[in-house]
């Protein structure tokens, strides 16, 4: 844990990496799928609790169930995509404390208290989208994280009982580079950090 990545592999994660928005005809395989989730997985999270479920769309009538729930800007994006994953949060993930930490009572932290749940949730279920995208990225993948689609819609489709709801969907695949916009500008240090 203490020797820094080397420039390729920051290249990879962060420098080079890219938001896509158009994609090659490439397959993304199961095996691909499962190698990012047991990185991802690993990634820290309150009292492990581990509250993002995926659902990996990626036939041509998952993505016609996807598809009406989306704006207009990201049908195409999605639908050249190999694999759509819509990153969810499961409102009742403190029931799995008991497994995930296991050394004391857990789950009455959570339990009978909607806001507090609801909170943790989206906190943790985001920073575990974040993981996903760096999992992507270090499987050689490219990411099109989108946040243009009606929750309600897509939620009706895809997680019906009301227990787990979207957080974000993210294409996932070979990127095409002739369908890149030129990067955006970034914040520098002083603009963005404050060091007390």
């Amino acid at each position: 844990m203490s020797t820094p990545l080397g420039d390729s592999e920051l290249d990879t994660l962060f420098r080079d990496a890219r938001s896509h928005n158009g994609w090659r005809d490439e397959v993304v395989s199961d095996e691909q799928l499962h190698a990012i989730y047991d990185l991802m997985k690993m990634g820290p999270t309150a009292a492990n609790a581990c509250p993002a479920r995926l659902v990996f769309v990626r036939g041509a009538d998952a993505k016609k169930r996807l598809e009406p729930s989306l704006d207009p800007a990201n049908v195409d994006k999605c639908n050249s995509a190999p694999v759509v994953a819509l990153i969810a949060m499961d409102l009742a993930f403190y029931e799995k404390l008991p497994k995930l930490f296991p050394h004391t009572d857990a789950r009455s932290w959570y339990a009978g208290k909607p806001d507090k749940i609801r909170e943790t949730a989206f906190r943790n279920s985001t920073l575990q989208g974040a993981y996903f995208m760096m999992a992507a990225r270090s499987v050689g993948l490219d990411c099109g994280p989108m946040s243009g689609f009606d929750a309600d819609k897509l939620n009706a489709e895809f997680f019906p009982d009301g227990q787990v709801l979207i957080n974000f969907i993210c294409a996932l695949g070979h990127g095409d580079p002739a369908k890149l916009f030129d990067r955006l500008p970034r914040l520098d240090f002083d603009e963005a950090c404050t060091i007390l």
